[in-house]
């Protein structure tokens, strides 16, 4: 599951590492959750219509396989949440909803923000493709 940082790494075509990683992965191993979806859409929201990323995003979203958010994603959200509250840790909402998505879809995440994602307790599994 590929993270919205690394996502916009792709859509942007600015890190061979990172394209190099992807092309050594079957497509169909490939997602990203419907909140990556909606923070890449948003980010459209902000631009001028004619800005290069809306058609650099908009192909992104129709190759790369979308997973929706479900009941059991956030039966792993209220967990991360009340952990790093509990513990003084908390990182962004969003944030901890993708983790949360990811353990659901039992996937491997892929970020370049593996600093708030640590502190989320195993079995998250992160990889940095930067």
């Amino acid at each position: 599951m590929l993270d919205t940082d690394i996502s916009s790494y792709i859509i942007k075509g600015r890190s061979p590492k990172v394209e190099a990683e992807l092309s050594a992965i079957e497509p169909s191993m490939v997602c990203v959750s419907a909140i990556t979806r909606a923070e890449l859409l948003y980010g459209l929201k902000r631009l001028p219509p004619e800005h290069r990323l809306h058609v650099g995003v908009k192909r992104f979203l129709k190759i790369v396989r979308v997973l929706s958010w479900d009941a059991e994603a956030a039966e792993f959200y209220a967990d991360i949440r009340h952990h790093l509250i509990t513990t003084g840790q908390q990182i962004g909402e969003l944030d901890m909803m993708i983790a949360a998505h990811s353990l659901s879809a039992a996937a491997v995440l892929v970020t370049n923000n593996t600093s708030h994602y640590a502190r989320i307790r195993s079995p998250l599994i992160i990889q940095n493709w930067l």
